[in-house]
């Protein structure tokens, strides 16, 4: 009870969480409403992006970011709607209706939660780096591929994925109005690119979406606009449970609660190397995020993830505490109050725009050199993973990047894995050619096994050999093939009047050995030893005695 009591304490709010903001509370509020300017065209976009609607990224920056930062694992971590997020919602609204999305949000943000109860917070470290490097790689082509409809004043095709619908939309053009909104695009793309060079502190996304509001609303220029926004928040509605849908839709909240617990985590991750606030707590971390994700379904919102361009953002203008993520989702409340009205009236070209901008720069130039020099089966696991998350399904392509980098990681491990047959210890002996000394490197597992196995028989066969001495003292990995395999070797050299002495057993594998069966298949129990002088001495003993039928052990 006591373990239990302690481990909740340390997923709940704490004092803790705001030491220091004494001595730090007005950076952590300017550093909030900065991110709070970046994170309103972005929660706008994402909304529309996802198919959910504008008002739905606003209302999940406000509620997810607000829970997610009382309740997350990071001090630092700003969530919201993310591209990520959005790419996945989008088939589910178009196979399940608008209406699916709370109730989805919900019991994904339960699965996320349960995960971070029991523990599974740390997973994340098991995602190899070329796999979320070409994970990140798919998902910004992805967020570019989804703006196409948007940037070319055309519907999005129904029932096609993002990359095969892009190519319908730019084949079957009306270029006469795709004319102005590609002007549009451009104009947010050079503003974006140019103000940060007049002066870093602007916010440059927001600010390019304002000239381009303002030149579109007073020249008359005929786009289409966000639309209506709701002007304070909805109350919270428990979604409607419909069975029949429920069973459709366990998959795909499993599937959104994968994608937020790995895009937190990872941008929690590296959060905590940009800030000198210290680490981070991974199972807070998700149970932080569930429940933000929860209260978004509960309030009309989406799904919410850790987001690292906000996060980042949050890290470099100094913010301490969870104060600034707090702030932030203040501020983007005050624009639902206060603001709805202007808001409303921003061109969906331009969001689109600032959306395809910051794809390009979810791309490490960089990074994509560093993996494609490093070795092949890398640059084949990131190259892998990004096609398959542009042309099929991101959950997937984590799953089938993981399982391909472990097929190679096992394969580095079975290669250093050996059996090397050694010279006996000091003067050589009249009869020590009839003894195998084998030594055992590496991993002896599953991936090696057969290979052991093989070297270790021919090895006996090389020469008349009467006795082999196994020697195990190097053996750093043993799982149940190996010691399986290693019964089978010793119980056919056995069989075949070999005596096998074994050596150097390590005390956390001797149990394993012992529960398959490979100390019973010894000819005697004496046979299993400690060291090695031991071990040829009754090796030598038992060659001297070959030639009497009656001699044993």
């Amino acid at each position: 009870m006591g373990t239990a009591a302690r481990r909740l304490r340390r997923l709940l709010p704490g004092p803790g969480d705001y030491a220091g903001l004494r001595s730090s509370w007005k950076i952590d509020i300017v550093s909030g409403i900065t991110v709070g300017v970046v994170a309103l065209p972005l929660a706008l976009a994402f909304g529309i992006s996802s198919g959910v609607g504008a008002a739905a990224g606003l209302i999940t920056a406000v509620v997810a970011g607000l829970v997610a930062a009382i309740f997350g694992g990071s001090h630092v971590q700003v969530s919201g709607p993310t591209g990520a997020m959005a790419v996945i919602l989008a088939p589910i609204v178009a196979d399940h209706g608008l209406g699916s999305i709370a109730l989805v949000s919900v019991l994904a943000g339960l699965i996320v939660l349960i995960a971070g109860a029991v523990g599974l917070g740390r997973a994340v470290t098991f995602i190899p780096w070329p796999v979320i490097e070409g994970f990140t790689l798919g998902i910004a082509v992805i967020i570019f591929l989804q703006q196409v409809p948007a940037a070319f004043a055309a519907a999005t095709p129904t029932g096609e994925r993002t990359l095969p619908a892009a190519w319908t939309v730019i084949v079957h053009a009306d270029w006469a109005a795709a004319g102005t909104t590609l002007g549009v695009v451009a104009a947010i793309a050079v503003l974006m690119a140019v103000l940060p060079r007049i002066h870093r502190a602007i916010p440059e996304s927001l600010t390019a979406i304002v000239v381009v509001t303002l030149v579109v609303h007073f020249t008359h220029i005929d786009v289409a606009s966000i639309g209506e926004l709701p002007s304070s928040l909805p109350a919270p509605v428990l979604p409607h449970v419909d069975p029949a849908a429920l069973q459709s839709l366990t998959g795909a909240a499993l599937a959104i609660a994968a994608l937020a617990a790995i895009e937190s985590l990872l941008s929690a991750r590296v959060a905590a190397t940009m800030s000198p606030t210290g680490p981070y707590d991974p199972d807070r971390e998700l149970t932080g995020q569930g429940l933000a994700s929860m209260a978004s379904g509960l309030f009309g919102g989406m799904p919410a993830t850790g987001a690292i361009a906000r996060t980042a953002v949050n890290v470099r203008s100094g913010a301490r505490t969870r104060v600034a993520a707090i702030v932030h989702a203040v501020f983007l409340l005050g624009v639902v109050y206060l603001a709805t009205g202007p808001v409303s009236t921003i061109p969906l070209a331009a969001l689109a725009g600032v959306l395809m901008v910051t794809s390009f720069r979810m791309i490490s130039a960089s990074t994509i050199r560093k993996i494609l020099r490093s070795t092949r089966s890398d640059a084949a696991i990131f190259v892998l993973t990004a096609v398959i998350t542009v042309c099929f399904d991101l959950i997937e392509a984590v799953q089938i990047g993981i399982v391909v980098a472990a097929f190679f990681a096992l394969r580095q491990v079975a290669r250093r894995s050996s059996v090397t047959r050694e010279p006996l210890p000091g003067p050589a002996r009249p009869g020590d050619e009839h003894i195998a000394l084998l030594r055992l490197d590496g991993a002896m597992f599953f991936g090696a096994a057969e290979r052991i196995s093989t070297t270790i028989s021919e090895g006996a066969d090389a020469v008349p050999v009467s006795v082999v001495i196994i020697r195990m003292s190097h053996l750093g990995m043993l799982d149940a093939t190996g010691a399986h395999t290693l019964a089978e070797i010793v119980t056919d050299l056995e069989s075949r009047g070999i005596t096998v002495i074994i050596k150097g057993v390590q005390p956390d594998h001797l149990t394993l050995l012992t529960g398959v069966g490979v100390i019973d298949s010894l000819r005697h129990e004496n046979h299993l030893m400690d060291s090695l002088d031991d071990a040829v001495a009754h090796a030598r003993k038992h060659v001297a005695l070959a030639s009497r039928p009656d001699s044993s052990g």
